[in-house]
């Protein structure tokens, strides 16, 4: 079991790898230990408790092509993952009715899975937000604050 934040990256033109790598630095800087995986599989974050995802929504709502393999694994091979907390962050353009999509399939498919998530997901509008780092930098504290709750430090 790991206390440190895995921090998992999908992205299609690189946006939400930029993001996550922000993150990951906000993080380390408040004194988290992280580990940062850019479209990782199962095996690599299995025995981690505590997800952080970043992600990009890529053409009718999907997922991006490099999270489709640890979701298609996670799906097979995981029962329940009650020992998870996470939450997620989406990047997303909002003249599409499928905005952020990405953000609504992770979350639904780690809570059916009993995983627990930590706070709201930020929806982030490409159109309108120029500073995915800013906006991250407000919602952070928030996460933050759930993930001390959790971890109980």
């Amino acid at each position: 079991m790991h206390e440190t934040i895995c921090i998992i990256s999908g992205s299609t033109l690189g946006s939400a790898e930029y993001l996550a790598e922000h993150c990951d630095d906000v993080l380390q800087q408040q004194g988290f230990k992280t580990a940062l995986f850019h479209g990782p599989d199962w095996q690599q974050v299995k025995d981690y408790q505590r997800w952080l995802v970043v992600t990009s929504t890529h053409g009718a709502g999907d997922l991006p092509d490099n999270l489709y393999p640890l979701f298609d694994q996670l799906e097979a091979e995981a029962d329940q993952l009650s020992g998870l907390s996470f939450a997620v962050i989406g990047l997303g353009n909002s003249d599409y009715d499928t905005f952020c999509f990405s953000v609504d399939k992770i979350e639904k498919m780690l809570t059916q899975k009993q995983a627990l998530q930590l706070c709201d997901g930020l929806k982030i509008d490409v159109l309108n937000c120029l500073d995915h780092d800013q906006a991250a930098d407000g919602w952070l504290p928030q996460f933050i604050e759930q993930l001390k709750k959790v971890t109980g430090k």
